[in-house]
């Protein structure tokens, strides 16, 4: 008995010390974005005046919402692709260049930033040289944040993919349904938390990305993570303490509210898959 508790808390212990060490220093961070001091780690009272400063930042205001322009577009073109592309190795086994293409929507996840951001570079200023096109700014940054998230998203639905059953898709087609209409009536409805999750995950790794963004942004194009990290290098300013508490407060309701939205529609799910069940054995 006794060793089963000590086993117990221990896992417990060690449990809370992980997450002590993850969360810790965010709580820290938000604490000290309402400190009224230059000094972060001098408490001088509590006090809201870096987030009044903040909205007269002109420079951390466009970085936000270039960043977010950025991370909508590049968030949805990559949930698009990355589903297309998992779609196709999850359901189709055999076709040519299979192993070549699996390898390369593979590439991003195993290769640095750094080497894409710097291959895409090379790439674009040599289009340039030939066609004058892309100007570097938002559309180059795209680009490379679309490459990268892709590969993210791909997993993700191909996770989903392979746990669902062709059966469904199988009994669609067999009810005279096209390709494209099982695709999109059975197999879209059926993968839409996958889709969402993807979309979750690569909107987070685009908006926060700053390697590839130093890479492809251009004169008047700094995103917001190229901004704050320009001022930490400079020294730790307190707004940045603000732009973080509020990045991470939007990115808490956003993922909370996808949450419940997921979870109601996965009962609701439930409960006509119960009632269809229930029909079919009357």
């Amino acid at each position: 008995m006794n060793k089963t508790f000590l086993q117990r808390w221990f896992g417990r212990g060690w449990l809370s010390l992980g997450y002590l060490f993850l969360y810790l220093p965010i709580i820290v961070l938000i604490v000290f974005s309402f400190n009224n001091s230059r000094q972060d780690m001098a408490w001088a009272g509590f006090s809201t005046r870096w987030y009044g400063e903040l909205m007269n930042d002109a420079e951390i205001i466009s970085g936000f919402g270039l960043s977010l322009r950025i991370a909508l577009l590049a968030a949805t073109a990559s949930v698009v692709l990355g589903t297309l592309a998992a779609f196709t190795l999850q359901r189709y086994r055999r076709f040519m260049g299979r192993t070549l293409f699996a390898g390369m929507l593979s590439a991003p996840l195993v290769m640095p930033e750094v080497i894409i951001g710097l291959s895409l570079l090379l790439m674009l200023v040599s289009a340039q040289k030939l066609f004058g096109f892309p100007e570097r700014g938002l559309f180059t940054i795209w680009i490379g944040h679309t490459l990268l998230g892709m590969a993210y998203a791909a997993v993700v639905v191909r996770s989903r993919l392979r746990e669902m059953s062709r059966s469904l898709e199988e009994a669609a087609m067999d009810l005279g349904c096209r390709p494209h209409q099982v695709f999109f009536l059975v197999t879209l409805p059926n993968i839409k938390q996958a889709l969402v999750s993807a979309w979750l995950l690569t909107f987070t790794l685009s908006l926060d990305d700053v390697v590839l963004s130093a890479f492809l942004s251009g004169p008047g194009s700094s995103t917001m993570p190229i901004v704050i990290f320009s001022r930490a290098r400079l020294g730790l300013d307190p707004r940045v303490n603000a732009v973080a508490a509020l990045t991470i407060l939007v990115v808490t309701v956003a993922v909370i509210a996808s949450s419940l939205l997921l979870a109601r529609a996965e009962r609701l799910r439930q409960k006509q898959i119960s009632a269809a069940v229930k029909g079919d054995a009357a």
